[in-house]
């Protein structure tokens, strides 16, 4: 028996992924969104305090990322220290987004910023070790685009802690019993993964290196290429996080007392679900980087819908738009950095998972500075989301940009590898 028969199958590595993003990105980093209006209504936070409660976690997010980018120097500087395979980094990191989560529980207002900083490290370690090491086994199988499967995995966190916090609000638990419950779903489906994510023989080190399957590569890029690249994914990070973060407030503030507000946050998981499924549906032989536009198009427009049509439907027709490019994002651009720089994925899966948590960090301070000096909470909202739309729209034009300067290898005048 081969050793690829002994492995699991590309279904089994797919779902686990689903399952690891689902843990660490739904619940580690998305559970506070819908949880923030119950700690609201509890007291124990402000919308200041939360905006920084946030950009802890999007700051740990960002530390976790550049963990991912320099590991490789890391372990070149540091040679007595023990390299760690990639399903190890997702143990570890699902492991402890299961225990920062329930430590959310404790009634610690001062430890809170440090479990949210903790908890944004673990999910950046756990997103970009669970993408490259799914996507190079996927890719060993010939199934490159059932990718797209792992990437709903964030949706599938995000609707479902949604609707148990829509229950909870309907029965007026308290923020606590959130945090505990979610900590527990954390825990059972890590115990689902556990066995798939371990290191076989013949599996490599620690991160995920070029697929042994063919697949269209260009020479590896030029590091103007790459900066542009990764500075367009950080608008992405800049431009949904204000509804990612605040989405169920705004509708609070704008439709007071509507039974339907707890709904717009799993709409909002429903339409990352479906983007990220549909995402398996393109041919890999196209440009990335005209989907990438696309999908920057697509959220501006889900973001300007809740501007101009504060209402049940502009808020359901906003997170929905919003939610379909959300991971479609994610997969096309890790599979751009695929493209241009195979042999060193994770380091570069990293740089562009640190641009993206820059960009939400960004995100809450700016709304908490136009909240203080806004005459009203709705008037604060409308003036970052219409920022938000507009670094979306900026994000588009790189990208068309990044087509014409930089083509696809065989369609250029001359080869990418003389760009710089």
């Amino acid at each position: 028996m081969s050793a690829l028969t002994r492995e699991p199958g590309r279904w089994t590595i797919a779902i686990a992924g689903l399952l690891s993003l689902a843990t660490a990105m739904g619940i580690g980093r998305f559970a506070f969104t819908p949880l923030l209006p119950m700690m609201l209504s509890d007291g124990v936070i402000d919308l200041p305090a939360a905006s920084w409660l946030a950009s802890a976690n999007y700051f740990g997010y960002l530390v976790g990322a550049l963990l991912c980018t320099f590991q490789p120097w890391i372990w070149k500087r540091f040679a007595f220290l023990p390299q760690v395979a990639g399903p190890t980094w997702v143990r570890t990191g699902l492991v402890a987004t299961t225990l920062l989560t329930l430590g959310m529980a404790l009634q610690l207002p001062a430890a809170w910023p440090v479990l949210r900083f903790a908890a944004g490290v673990a999910s950046a370690l756990v997103f970009v070790y669970t993408s490259g090491w799914c996507l190079a086994q996927l890719a060993r199988r010939n199934a490159p685009m059932m990718g797209g499967v792992i990437y709903a995995g964030p949706g599938a966190g995000i609707a479902l802690s949604g609707l148990f916090a829509s229950g909870m609000v309907a029965l007026q638990w308290r923020a606590a019993a959130g945090w505990l419950i979610f900590g527990g779903l954390a825990a059972l489906l890590t115990a689902v993964v556990w066995r798939t994510f371990q290191q076989r023989d013949g599996q490599g080190a620690p991160a995920a290196g070029a697929p042994s399957t063919p697949q269209r590569m260009d020479a590896p890029a030029g590091r103007k290429q790459m900066l542009w690249l990764a500075g367009a994914y950080g608008l992405a990070g800049f431009g949904y996080i204000i509804t990612a973060t605040f989405l169920p407030v705004i509708a609070r503030a704008a439709m007071p007392g509507s039974v339907w507000i707890d709904f717009f946050w799993p709409i909002f998981g429903v339409g990352v679900i479906t983007g990220a499924l549909l995402a398996t549906r393109i041919p890999a032989s196209g440009d990335y980087r005209h989907l990438l536009a696309g999908c920057y198009v697509v959220q501006a427009l889900g973001i300007a819908a809740s501007i101009v049509s504060p209402t049940l439907a502009g808020f359901a027709i906003g997170s929905l738009l919003l939610g379909i490019p959300f991971t479609a994002i994610t997969f096309f651009a890790m599979q751009e950095v695929r493209r241009l720089r195979p042999a060193a994925v994770a380091s570069y899966m990293g740089l562009l998972t640190a641009m993206y948590g820059i960009g939400q960090i960004a995100g809450p301070p700016m709304a908490a500075l136009l909240l203080r000096h806004s005459r009203s909470v709705g008037e604060g909202f409308t003036l970052s989301l219409e920022i938000a739309a507009a670094s979306l729209v900026a994000g588009a034009l790189m990208y068309l940009w990044m087509v014409s300067a930089y083509p696809v290898a065989g369609r250029a005048s001359r080869p990418a590898s003389s760009r710089s």
